[in-house]
């Protein structure tokens, strides 16, 4: 057993994992990870940090944002006036300087995580072709555990192999691409409709059922090949689904229908919030919240997670793989935009925008609407906090939510400034409940490691967990409390100090290289060097190219 070599004394932990709500006690930490108490606590004369009155908690875990990856630096690129209006971080003799704006760069996205109290963080959406340079903005990201989802969803051979039911076939391509591009999970985004774009121009809504053009794929057939993939390669987080028709009056019944199509599989909804809509999808005064539609399904399906994709009122900037809801927001609302195609592979689409709900009914209504999941899911830990940053709004701006959760009188101030037509759309004014503080530590710590696959050392305070710790001073006003953690602890390693960045130490990535049938690999070699423009030795990343890499297990199920 390892000696310990830093205690954390007389905090009130909240560790649901381990279904500790609030207790006073002692942390004891060796090698970068909690370890047991020492057999002699008395005796021990080691470094101790005294936490008395101090709320405690995991590392905060942000399991669906936007930090690296071509659109990111596309949407940098795009918006230097927002680095000119936004804060700067100031370099030091420990820690590098750092802009902020709508996509902040690499050092900031660390700082300001950390500063929050967050220790880990995924990338939800990088095409294979681009993980080399993924990785290396990831690996540029400072204090930061992190890790990607492979978009695989539109990918010419998984068109291919849906449309000729060859599963086998479907496995081997995606075991060998998440293990070439060190991904972590199987990304869909606009299944199949990613692809078609580039040939229909369309009105109106995807139909699952519509085959892709020229592939014989329909969206239904992709989300449920890929879906049944995750689970027999026994991945540890299932298919991370971002539904057709994001942002359409009316989806609410896409995204059912794409979450009845999984048929019994595991799946992963992502920011279910741009997915939740009521209305006619030609008319958008029509736009309304359909939360308890879906929820009435998802409560009755234990293999479904969510993350909520909230709104924050302020600036934000679309990042998506999904071109075609980045060509209709343009066409929305005019302004600067740039969509992309990357060969084989996928899309992706970026444009600022302005959330103003005060102002914009249909903003007010989206604002609602992730409320709206939070305040009914019954269940917290198959429900993850996220803003789908930067779409939503900038992941720093979690504390806001956390209060809007926490505090009913805060959150019935901010309905107040509504557009009154508001209540003729959602159910928020209805709902009395608040959080607590073991259930915000459900939904930004717990649950996300748990849906992750990650608990074995994320989202929890026992023995063998990473010492990823965040200390919280208590107050009445949440939104203060979480937005200036007193310390922060990365790997036992103080980072944050009374708020302040104060080191940067180097995160790890989480990969996986699920095992398939190695016969299968001449085949992938021969479509491969018939479709790409590049060299299929140069296409997967070797392990040393990634040296901050952990394997985690994944197995048949």
């Amino acid at each position: 057993m390892p000696t310990p070599t830093l205690r954390i004394a007389g905090g009130t932990i909240y560790d649901p994992i381990h279904d500790v709500d609030g207790v006073v006690g002692d942390l004891w930490v060796a090698d970068g990870r909690i370890v047991p108490p020492p057999e002699d606590p008395g005796a021990y004369r080691g470094r101790t940090i005294d936490v008395s009155g101090y709320v405690v908690m995991p590392g905060g875990i942000d399991m669906h944002c936007h930090v690296a990856g071509p659109k990111v630096n596309a949407g940098r690129l795009m918006t230097p006036d927002a680095f000119r209006e936004g804060r700067a971080l100031p370099r030091t003799d420990r820690t590098r300087s750092g802009l902020v704006g709508r996509a902040p760069t690499t050092a900031a996205t660390g700082h300001l995580f950390a500063g929050i109290g967050y220790t880990t963080a995924m990338d939800a959406a990088i095409p294979p072709l681009h993980a080399r340079a993924a990785h290396d903005e990831l690996r540029d990201t400072p204090i930061l555990d992190n890790g990607f989802y492979t978009l695989l969803g539109n990918a010419h051979r998984v068109l291919d192999c849906a449309a000729s039911g060859d599963l086998e076939a479907l496995d081997a391509y995606c075991a060998w691409a998440l293990d070439a591009s060190k991904g972590y999970a199987i990304k869909v985004v606009n299944p199949g409709d990613v692809e078609d774009y580039k040939h229909v121009s369309r009105k109106g809504m995807r139909d699952l059922d519509e085959d892709v053009t020229g592939f014989g794929a329909s969206p239904r057939q992709v989300v449920q090949a890929l879906a049944g993939a995750a689970d027999r390669l026994g991945l540890p987080h299932p298919v991370h689904i971002h539904c057709n028709n994001l942002g359409v009056p009316g989806n609410w019944r896409t995204t059912r229908a794409t979450m009845e199509a999984i048929d019994g599989h595991r799946g992963h909804f992502a920011h279910i919030q741009f997915h939740s809509y009521d209305g006619d999808p030609s008319d958008p005064r029509s736009f309304a919240s359909a939360v308890p539609k879906l929820l009435e399904y998802v409560r009755r399906h234990s293999e479904i997670t969510v993350d909520v994709g909230h709104v924050s009122p302020g600036p934000a900037m679309i990042l998506t793989g999904d071109p075609r809801a980045g060509d209709r927001l343009h066409r929305q609302l005019g302004g600067k935009w740039l969509n992309a195609d990357l060969e084989q592979e996928s899309s992706c689409g970026v444009i600022p925008i302005e959330y103003l709900p005060e102002k914009n009914l249909i903003t007010a209504v989206q604002w609602a609407i992730a409320l709206e999941w939070y305040l009914l899911m019954e269940d917290p830990w198959r429900i993850a906090l996220t803003s789908d940053h930067p779409n939503g709004g900038a992941f720093y701006r979690y504390p806001e939510m956390i209060y809007l959760l926490m505090d009913r009188a805060f959150r019935t101030e901010a309905l107040a400034s509504m557009p009154k037509g508001l209540r003729e759309r959602s159910v928020i004014h209805e709902l009395d409940r608040e959080y607590s503080l073991f259930e915000i530590a459900i939904l930004t710590r717990a649950a996300p490691a748990r849906m992750l696959g990650l608990d074995a050392s994320k989202g929890h305070l026992g023995p063998g967990a990473d010492a990823d710790i965040a200390i919280y001073s208590p107050g009445s006003d949440r939104r203060a409390m979480f937005e200036r953690p007193r310390w922060v602890f990365k790997g036992g390693e103080l980072v944050v100090d009374d708020g302040i960045v104060v080191a940067e130490t180097k995160g790890r990535t989480f990969v996986l290289s699920p095992e398939f049938d190695p016969g299968r690999l001449p085949g992938i070699r021969d479509w491969f060097e018939q479709s790409y423009s590049v060299q299929f030795a140069n296409y997967a990343l070797r392990p040393d190219e990634l040296p901050t890499a952990e394997v985690v297990p994944s197995g048949g199920r």
